[in-house]
């Protein structure tokens, strides 16, 4: 039980820390996820719920530069989310394939 002590010296935890962990390890995670999905629908939802989660935990935390960053990151996501569900987001063959075959 000592191990457990000197691994984490401030057990037990505030619940309330425990919970915005929780939330922050949520988000890092669907964004590390999100950055392998194909579908850039589903890309966009996994990144819109990951950076929430990023966003509430940057507020707990009280770092400026952190919840600006997942603030716009999340809001990104959204209007590309929103592109695509209104079909004004499409992509160019020649950027398409440009992508793909970067050297011809």
């Amino acid at each position: 039980m000592d191990f457990l002590f000197n691994l984490f010296p401030g057990l037990p935890w505030d619940l309330m820390v425990i919970a915005m962990n929780m939330v922050a390890m949520a988000g890092v995670t669907l964004h590390i996820y999100g950055v392998f999905l194909e579908k850039e629908k589903h890309r966009d939802l996994v990144f819109i719920v990951g950076g929430v989660c990023l966003f509430i935990y940057a507020l707990w935390i009280r770092n400026n530069i952190f919840t600006l960053a997942m603030g716009g990151f999340t809001i990104a996501s959204l209007i590309e989310f929103i592109e695509i569900l209104t079909g004004h987001h499409r992509h160019n063959k020649k950027l398409v394939e440009d992508f793909k075959h970067p050297n011809q």
